[in-house]
This record gives C-alpha cells, sequence and structure tokens, in this order.
C-alpha cells in the first residue's frame, strides 16, 4: 500500500472552505428545448471543504466523480454534489460550469435561421442545502438615447452584454433570460442578416434608445414579475463606440 499522505493530521488547525480544481475542459450534455439536447464543452472547477484536521483533499476523486455526471438537470447536478461530499468525505461541495450555449435565431425579415452563441454558468453548491445559480452573458444591440437627441445624423450604437445570474424555484431556460435581455435593449443581435433585415434591425434600434440604465431596468423588471426566481444580479455593459472607456449599470434583486 502507497502512503496516504492527503490524509495525514495537519497540526495547524485552519479549516478551509474549498479545496479543489479548476480550469479542467469537459465535454457536456444539455437540454434543449428545441432540439432535445445540445452539447458543448465546459470549464470546470469543482471543490469542498477540508476540515482543520485533515492535510489536504484527494483531487483524483474530483475527475472521478466527474466521469459519472450525465445530462445538466438541477436534480442531476445536486445528485453529483452528493456523491461528491460522499467521496470525499466532505461536509459542502461546489461545482461550476462555464460553456457556450447556441440559441436558434431567425433573421426579422428574410426569416433566415442562423445561431447566436451565449456564454453560461451553472454553479451549484450543497452543504445542508442545495443552491443552484444559472448565468448567461447575452450580446445586444443599444443605441444612445442622449446622442440621438443632440445629434443631427443619427446616433452612436454599439454592441453590449446583459450578463445575468438568477437563482430560481423552477428550472428556467436559458433561451428565456435571452429574450429577456434582447427585450432590454434597443435591439437583438444575429449572426447572419440580408440586406431586408439589416434595414428592420437598424431602425428598430433608432426608434428603441437604451441607456444602460434603461436597459438593466427593464431586464430587472421582467425577471420581478417572474414567479420563478428567488434572486438575480444583472449588469448590462456597452462598449462604447465613441469613447475609450464602456459604460455599465448593475442591479441586483434585493436592493433599493
Amino acid at each position: 500500500m502507497l502512503k496516504d499522505v492527503q490524509a495525514q493530521q495537519d497540526v495547524r488547525h485552519i479549516p478551509l472552505k474549498h479545496v479543489g480544481i479548476k480550469d479542467l475542459k469537459w465535454p457536456l450534455v444539455l437540454k434543449d428545448p428545441k432540439r432535445g439536447e445540445q452539447h458543448s464543452v465546459a470549464v470546470v472547477q469543482l471543490s469542498v471543504d477540508l476540515p482543520k484536521e485533515q492535510r489536504g483533499t484527494h483531487m483524483s476523486r474530483f475527475v472521478e466523480c466527474l466521469k459519472e455526471l450525465g445530462g445538466v438537470r438541477p436534480s442531476d447536478l445536486e445528485k453529483f454534489l452528493d456523491n461528491l461530499k460522499e467521496k470525499l468525505g466532505a461536509r459542502s461541495a461546489m461545482v461550476k460550469l462555464n460553456f457556450p450555449y447556441f440559441v436558434t435565431k431567425k433573421a426579422p425579415v428574410s426569416g433566415i435561421e442562423s445561431y447566436l452563441d451565449v456564454e453560461c454558468h451553472f454553479r451549484a453548491e450543497k452543504g445542508e442545502k442545495f443552491v443552484l445559480d444559472l448565468g448567461v452573458d447575452v450580446p445586444v444591440h443599444t443605441l444612445c438615447p442622449c446622442s440621438k437627441e443632440i445629434s443631427k445624423y443619427g446616433a452612436h450604437n454599439q454592441r453590449a452584454w446583459a450578463r445575468m445570474t438568477v437563482r430560481s424555484q423552477k428550472p428556467i431556460w436559458i433561451e428565456e433570460l435571452v429574450e429577456m435581455a434582447e427585450k432590454g435593449a434597443s435591439s437583438p443581435l444575429f449572426s447572419l442578416l440580408k440586406r431586408p433585415d439589416e434595414k428592420f434591425v437598424t431602425e428598430e434600434a433608432y426608434e428603441n434608445p437604451r441607456f444602460v440604465e434603461d436597459a438593466v431596468r427593464d431586464i430587472a423588471l421582467q425577471l420581478n414579475a417572474d414567479s420563478r426566481i428567488d434572486w438575480y444580479s444583472v449588469t448590462v455593459e456597452s462598449q462604447e463606440s465613441i469613447h475609450n472607456h464602456n459604460a455599465f449599470a448593475t442591479v441586483e434583486k434585493g436592493e433599493e
């Protein structure tokens, strides 16, 4: 038998909140409301707590447990964390999965389909209770109300991001959060647009100017109206086209 160094007693008596592995790339199978499932690649972070009397954790067991993770639903993640706690003798466990997800979009006039990629994450933790956060970074389009008001020849506009993290009582589709983000912006983004589509999107944005403050508040109103959502944090960040800085605004449920 080889000596188990990690299991040695530690005399410093300092408990650790998180010990684990990160930046591991792993194949992922996600539920897709239109296609049934979608395959992606996640960047994974896994951790457990470490009691004060134990020197180290057994890092290989994280990957062994990850091999048993199938599809990614709330029930799958909770079962996975329970297994992680058991295998590592921990009181709490955490998993974070960062991954790209593709949403099917139809151009507004031609109806041509293309994909919009959004960066997403699941962060789940299980101590005595199970907590799951879903995050999405949605690229959108904003047009400045002030620029429109004071300029003779149009208004400055740019790509922006609606970064949303929600905690809910019931499952929420990524597509639902994407739709909320786009409704808060001046216009959605598309990978493929023909000339009639470009005309539509440009004019829609011009008729729907938004500061980042406007966009984040409009998204918050939609989240407030959804009874499934217990908590959220939303930031809208605009990559300003006429400034050498970005503009952003943040709202979090529970703040006044």
